[in-house]
């Protein structure tokens, strides 16, 4: 059997996948992670715990961005429309939560991301690479050029929309949902990896002819793979635009919004869970410790280090920690 089969057999001309095993000791790491997150509000933080409060919060939200573009990726899907999704949860959580409480609010607005993005893929899914890569990026600037457009009445227009705070502003309280979410990206990651999604992404990912001999059903996994990533993104938005109360289509809808979840998984570890976490961490305090240090065009320095890193580490974080391993990735 060739490695693209590993895990995989024929029977009867349909795939039969096999669940793939998870070693508990390459869990310890993900663990460990999320122990020190868990404990990070209750150190003593002096000052600037505000400031520090502040910093890892958006932290766990560019993991939960990264983490959920990566399970896009693993279908062999590379979109650019992260941003759309990041932005229809910010928007659909700030409009429903005026007629909702915000426990209902948050989840209706992941759902209904989840929802557009079902049609997107459905109109999109015979594209592949670079195609679909423009096709989700258009979209992105179609969702914002028509929230942008709309009366301001509606959804604020250009100039905006006033979000009420979730929580009550409570920051301790908005890190713990923030770090409840990553949770639960962390957790449909690992069940992704434990079941046979698994090596139907990794078949499509690898081959859609193949995976289509060996009898894995393309578009429902791609659907598949769009709707849980979609969903995720927009989770992250609905934690964005409770924290910052103000939402407009420019900043909510931009490129980097889109391009950072990439880079981060890039930086991380592609097709893990630690690693898009890992690389969201490393990658925010980096940006955080420049700006402190280099006032004037630390977003240079920034680039210059993401870049050398992506090119000595095409592995990512997780291949450095795992060099002379095998097996084990989470």
């Amino acid at each position: 059997m060739t490695r693209r089969m590993e895990g995989r057999a024929l029977d009867g001309g349909r795939a039969v996948v096999r669940r793939p095993d998870v070693p508990l000791r390459s869990l310890l790491p993900l663990g460990l992670f999320f122990l020190l997150a868990l404990a990070f509000p209750f150190l003593p933080l002096g000052e600037r715990a505000e400031y520090l409060m502040q910093i890892a919060f958006f932290t766990l939200v560019a993991g939960v961005l990264a983490l959920s573009w990566d399970i896009l990726a693993r279908s062999g899907q590379v979109s650019l429309a992260h941003a759309a999704f990041y932005g229809l949860g910010a928007y659909g959580f700030a409009l429903l939560g005026k007629v909702m409480p915000w426990f209902l609010a948050m989840p209706a607005a992941a759902l209904l991301a989840g929802l557009i993005s079902l049609v997107l893929g459905a109109v999109t899914m015979r594209l592949s690479g670079m195609y679909f890569a423009i096709a989700t990026l258009a979209f992105t600037e179609v969702v914002r050029t028509i929230i942008q457009n709309l009366p301001e009445g509606a959804a604020g227009g250009a100039n905006g929309l006033l979000v009420p705070a979730l929580l009550g502003g409570n920051a301790r309280a908005q890190y713990f949902l923030a770090f409840g979410i990553l949770l639960l990206t962390a957790l449909v990651s690992l069940a992704i990896r434990r079941s046979r999604l698994h090596h139907a992404f990794a078949a499509i990912r690898q081959g859609e002819e193949t995976a289509r001999v060996l009898g894995v059903s393309v578009v429902k996994y791609k659907l598949l793979a769009f709707f849980i990533s979609s969903v995720l993104a927009a989770l992250g938005g609905v934690l964005y635009a409770g924290k910052t109360f103000f939402i407009n289509p420019l900043e909510t809808f931009s490129l980097a919004n889109s391009i950072a979840p990439l880079t981060t998984s890039i930086f991380g570890g592609l097709y893990t869970t630690l690693g898009p976490i890992l690389g969201a961490t490393v990658l925010r305090v980096a940006e955080e410790l420049l700006h402190n240090s280099i006032k004037n065009g630390y977003l240079v320095v920034y680039g210059l280090v993401l870049m050398l890193s992506i090119l000595w580490l095409p592995r990512g974080l997780m291949g450095l920690l795992r060099r002379g391993k095998r097996g084990g990735d989470v």
